[in-house]
């Protein structure tokens, strides 16, 4: 190569692409994580973390004074009927009516809420307007919201959910 050798202008030199490509590649990537961040909602974090850390304790409460009633529920599904038989360590509980809601584990668009009204000591009825399949936690409650029982089953239970405050479910 002699000195009077044209030289290529730099943007026709393949070493300059070649050490371009990592740094600009880096970038847009950068960029499209950026945008992907920003736009979409992340629905599993939550933005009132501390008073759901306050509310922690309130649910501890609501579990102790379940055991405390020595709560025990039937949960019967007949395709959208519900069925809950619900007996305290006095006898059938009285309550005007329950509260059962359902929750999905990943998708919460997905969770229902379901409203028992009472048909006799200690036996209420409900309606689930959509037929639920697969893996869910529940959680049943009273009008006052006092006490609760919860767990988790996969539904519809063919033979039905005992639920024991204090322990897990059976069904």
């Amino acid at each position: 190569m002699t000195t009077e050798t044209p030289v290529a202008p730099w943007y026709r030199q393949p070493w300059f692409w070649f050490l371009l490509i990592f740094p600009g590649a880096s970038i847009i990537y950068c960029a499209v994580a950026i945008t992907i961040a920003v736009s979409t909602e992340n629905a599993m974090v939550t933005d009132d973390w501390s008073k759901e850390g306050r509310g922690i304790n309130m649910s501890i409460a609501r579990d102790q004074k379940a055991e405390d009633l020595g709560m025990e529920a039937q949960i019967d599904f007949q395709s959208k009927n519900i069925t809950v038989n619900l007996n305290t360590v006095e006898g059938p509980a009285d309550f005007p009516y329950l509260i059962l809601n359902l929750f999905h584990p990943t998708l919460s668009d997905k969770d229902r809420t379901v409203q028992f009204q009472q048909i006799a000591p200690g036996r209420f009825a409900g309606k689930l307007l959509n037929d639920i399949d697969g893996r869910w936690y529940y959680d049943l409650r009273g009008p006052a919201n006092e006490w609760r029982l919860k767990g988790e089953a996969w539904l519809p239970a063919e033979d039905g959910i005992t639920v024991k405050a204090g322990g897990s479910a059976q069904g």
